[in-house]
Protein backbone atom coordinates (compact mmCIF):
# COMPACT_ATOMS: atom_id res chain seq x y z
CA UNK A 1 0.00 0.00 0.00
CA UNK A 2 1.36 3.39 -1.02
CA UNK A 3 0.11 6.65 0.47
CA UNK A 4 0.81 10.23 -0.56
CA UNK A 5 -0.34 13.05 1.70
CA UNK A 6 -0.75 16.60 0.49
CA UNK A 7 -1.57 19.59 2.68
CA UNK A 8 -2.19 23.05 1.32
CA UNK A 9 -3.40 26.37 2.67
CA UNK A 10 -7.08 27.04 2.05
CA UNK A 11 -6.53 29.21 -1.00
CA UNK A 12 -8.37 28.59 -4.30
CA UNK A 13 -5.15 28.85 -6.31
CA UNK A 14 -3.81 25.66 -4.66
CA UNK A 15 -6.71 23.50 -5.89
CA UNK A 16 -5.10 23.18 -9.33
CA UNK A 17 -1.96 21.73 -7.79
CA UNK A 18 -4.03 19.18 -5.86
CA UNK A 19 -5.76 18.13 -9.11
CA UNK A 20 -2.42 17.68 -10.89
CA UNK A 21 -0.93 15.66 -8.04
CA UNK A 22 -4.04 13.46 -7.82
CA UNK A 23 -3.97 12.73 -11.56
CA UNK A 24 -0.26 11.89 -11.49
CA UNK A 25 -0.60 9.54 -8.51
CA UNK A 26 -3.75 7.95 -9.98
CA UNK A 27 -1.94 7.30 -13.27
CA UNK A 28 0.97 5.71 -11.41
CA UNK A 29 -1.46 3.60 -9.35
CA UNK A 30 -2.97 2.13 -12.52
CA UNK A 31 -6.25 4.03 -12.82
CA UNK A 32 -7.52 3.76 -16.42
CA UNK A 33 -6.46 6.72 -18.61
CA UNK A 34 -10.10 7.26 -19.61
CA UNK A 35 -11.00 7.94 -15.97
CA UNK A 36 -8.19 10.39 -15.14
CA UNK A 37 -10.27 13.43 -16.16
CA UNK A 38 -12.98 12.30 -13.75
CA UNK A 39 -10.35 11.96 -10.98
CA UNK A 40 -9.09 15.49 -11.69
CA UNK A 41 -12.59 16.97 -11.72
CA UNK A 42 -13.73 15.13 -8.58
CA UNK A 43 -10.62 16.15 -6.65
CA UNK A 44 -11.01 19.73 -7.84
CA UNK A 45 -14.61 19.84 -6.62
CA UNK A 46 -13.77 18.23 -3.27
CA UNK A 47 -10.80 20.53 -2.68
CA UNK A 48 -12.79 23.62 -3.72
CA UNK A 49 -15.49 22.59 -1.25
CA UNK A 50 -12.93 22.16 1.55
CA UNK A 51 -11.29 25.51 0.74
CA UNK A 52 -14.69 27.23 0.74
CA UNK A 53 -15.66 25.66 4.06
CA UNK A 54 -12.37 26.73 5.67
CA UNK A 55 -12.66 30.28 4.38
CA UNK A 56 -16.35 30.61 5.32
CA UNK A 57 -15.67 29.47 8.89
CA UNK A 58 -12.40 31.37 9.35
CA UNK A 59 -10.29 28.22 9.69
CA UNK A 60 -6.64 28.81 8.86
CA UNK A 61 -5.35 25.25 9.04
CA UNK A 62 -4.48 23.44 5.79
CA UNK A 63 -6.77 21.28 3.68
CA UNK A 64 -5.61 17.66 3.73
CA UNK A 65 -5.60 15.30 0.75
CA UNK A 66 -4.60 11.66 1.23
CA UNK A 67 -4.07 9.53 -1.90
CA UNK A 68 -3.82 5.79 -1.28
CA UNK A 69 -2.92 3.02 -3.70
CA UNK A 70 -4.15 -0.35 -2.48
CA UNK A 71 -4.20 -3.74 -4.15
CA UNK A 72 -7.04 -3.12 -6.61
CA UNK A 73 -8.23 0.33 -5.57
CA UNK A 74 -7.02 3.91 -5.66
CA UNK A 75 -8.67 6.17 -3.08
CA UNK A 76 -8.56 9.86 -2.27
CA UNK A 77 -9.71 11.52 0.93
CA UNK A 78 -10.14 15.28 1.04
CA UNK A 79 -10.52 16.61 4.56
CA UNK A 80 -11.47 19.92 6.08
CA UNK A 81 -11.54 20.98 9.73
CA UNK A 82 -15.10 22.33 9.89
CA UNK A 83 -16.85 20.45 12.73
CA UNK A 84 -20.28 18.91 12.37
CA UNK A 85 -23.19 21.05 13.54
CA UNK A 86 -23.64 20.77 17.29
CA UNK A 87 -20.19 19.20 17.75
CA UNK A 88 -18.74 22.09 19.70
CA UNK A 89 -16.73 24.55 17.64
CA UNK A 90 -18.18 27.94 16.86
CA UNK A 91 -21.62 26.69 15.83
CA UNK A 92 -21.18 28.11 12.34
CA UNK A 93 -21.13 24.77 10.58
CA UNK A 94 -24.24 23.16 9.18
CA UNK A 95 -26.93 23.59 6.61
CA UNK A 96 -29.37 26.44 6.30
CA UNK A 97 -31.95 24.34 8.16
CA UNK A 98 -29.60 24.10 11.15
CA UNK A 99 -29.26 27.86 11.52
CA UNK A 100 -31.75 30.53 12.39
CA UNK A 101 -31.24 34.05 11.12
CA UNK A 102 -33.31 36.99 12.16
CA UNK A 103 -34.70 39.58 9.75
CA UNK A 104 -31.84 41.34 8.01
CA UNK A 105 -29.25 38.86 9.28
CA UNK A 106 -26.89 37.41 6.71
CA UNK A 107 -26.69 33.61 6.76
CA UNK A 108 -23.48 32.29 8.26
CA UNK A 109 -22.69 30.08 5.28
CA UNK A 110 -23.85 31.69 2.04
CA UNK A 111 -22.55 28.89 -0.17
CA UNK A 112 -24.86 26.05 1.00
CA UNK A 113 -26.26 25.64 -2.51
CA UNK A 114 -22.77 25.61 -3.97
CA UNK A 115 -21.72 23.01 -1.39
CA UNK A 116 -24.64 20.76 -2.34
CA UNK A 117 -23.93 21.32 -6.05
CA UNK A 118 -20.28 20.35 -5.57
CA UNK A 119 -21.29 17.11 -3.85
CA UNK A 120 -23.74 16.38 -6.66
CA UNK A 121 -21.01 16.89 -9.27
CA UNK A 122 -18.63 14.60 -7.37
CA UNK A 123 -21.27 11.88 -7.01
CA UNK A 124 -21.83 12.05 -10.77
CA UNK A 125 -18.12 11.51 -11.40
CA UNK A 126 -17.36 8.85 -8.79
CA UNK A 127 -19.14 5.52 -8.31
CA UNK A 128 -17.72 4.97 -4.82
CA UNK A 129 -18.03 8.12 -2.71
CA UNK A 130 -18.59 8.66 1.00
CA UNK A 131 -19.08 11.97 2.83
CA UNK A 132 -18.70 12.17 6.60
CA UNK A 133 -18.51 14.95 9.17
CA UNK A 134 -17.35 14.61 12.77
CA UNK A 135 -16.40 16.96 15.57
CA UNK A 136 -12.92 17.27 13.99
CA UNK A 137 -14.06 18.02 10.44
CA UNK A 138 -15.42 16.65 7.21
CA UNK A 139 -14.01 14.09 4.79
CA UNK A 140 -14.96 13.17 1.26
CA UNK A 141 -13.64 9.71 0.37
CA UNK A 142 -13.61 8.65 -3.27
CA UNK A 143 -12.20 5.51 -4.87
CA UNK A 144 -11.61 4.06 -8.31
CA UNK A 145 -10.58 0.59 -9.44
CA UNK A 146 -7.05 0.09 -10.70
CA UNK A 147 -5.87 -2.17 -13.46
CA UNK A 148 -2.93 -4.44 -12.78
CA UNK A 149 0.24 -2.85 -14.05
CA UNK A 150 1.98 -5.20 -16.43
CA UNK A 151 5.75 -5.09 -16.57
CA UNK A 152 7.29 -5.74 -19.97
CA UNK A 153 10.68 -7.48 -19.70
Amino acid sequence: MTTVELRFSAQPEHVRTARLVAAAVARRAGVDEAVLDEVRLAVGEACSRAVGRHRTHGIHSPVKVVLTEEDKTFSIEVGDEVPAPGAGGDGAAGSAADRSAGPGDDPVEPADGEDDMGLAVISGLVDDMEVSTTETGGVIRMSWPTAPVSVVP
